[in-house]
């Protein structure tokens, strides 16, 4: 596990887009395409931008997945995490080699994450993009995350903290209008990708990096997990890792 201290959130963004490209290239160099995932939420929005401007990259040989979605939101509420992706990434890099994003308006989520999981297990992860909650969640596995589980995507129920997270970061208005449902990719399908970079900026981080960065891996601080990935790298602002005694 490396961790990367910037300044800030533009620094950061800047640095994991670019560090995140070069292994992208790297794959399609020595594989002839790469698998990707990635995640959404305010601490991606810096990371997305420079991962756009990465204009040499031949996106005809990326397939994308992501991590997560709301069960019953429509996808026009600003909210909608593939509304996010389709405006932040897909639509302006064009031309990807495959598109694979959670249908949380699906009339049957289990029948939908058993669809996803029959996608994504014919390509194995070369890099997922990843970030931590408030309450040290990993995509939508809140504490007390399952760790064992294989099924890649699962329906997850929100616990209170994550649900006040999103009203926080201005996408609700109140704890009524967020979903109490989701479906989330699982930790140990997050876990098989080759390489993670996990981009988290903000004080707001601050205790949950500590503890999912500093205390022995539990499912009770699901981040912690990545402690136990062979090549995991963070991108942390001054703010996010203000309470890490070591910084590097």
């Amino acid at each position: 596990m490396e961790i990367n201290v910037l300044k800030d959130k533009f620094e950061l963004g800047r640095e994991a887009g670019r560090y995140a490209a070069a292994i992208i290239r790297k794959t399609i160099a020595e594989k002839g395409s790469a698998n990707i995932i990635l995640a959404t939420g305010m601490s991606q929005f810096e990371t997305l931008e420079q991962l756009v401007e990465e204009k040499e990259l031949d996106w005809s040989k990326v397939r994308m997945f992501h991590l997560d979605e709301y069960i019953a939101l429509p996808e026009s509420h600003k909210a909608s995490f593939r509304k996010y992706l389709k405006e932040r990434f897909v639509e302006k890099v064009k031309g990807l080699l495959e598109v694979n994003l959670i249908n949380g308006e699906s009339p049957d989520p289990e029948e939908e994450c058993k669809r996803l999981g029959e996608i994504i297990a014919k390509y194995p992860i070369d890099l997922a993009f990843v970030g931590v909650g408030e309450n040290g969640h990993l995509a939508f596995n809140d504490p007390p995350a399952d760790f064992e589980r294989e099924d890649a995507y699962l329906v997850v129920n929100l616990d209170d903290k994550c649900r006040a997270q999103q009203i926080g970061e201005g996408w609700f208005s109140s704890i009524d209008e967020v979903p109490k449902q989701a479906i989330s990719m699982s930790i140990r399908q997050m876990m098989k990708a080759k390489h993670i970079v996990c981009a988290c900026p903000d004080s707001r981080k601050a205790e949950a990096v500590r503890k999912c960065l500093t205390l022995p891996v539990s499912n009770l601080h699901p981040a912690s997990i990545l402690q136990n990935h062979p090549d995991c790298t963070f991108f942390l602002d001054e703010s996010s890792a203000a309470l890490l005694k070591e910084k590097s």
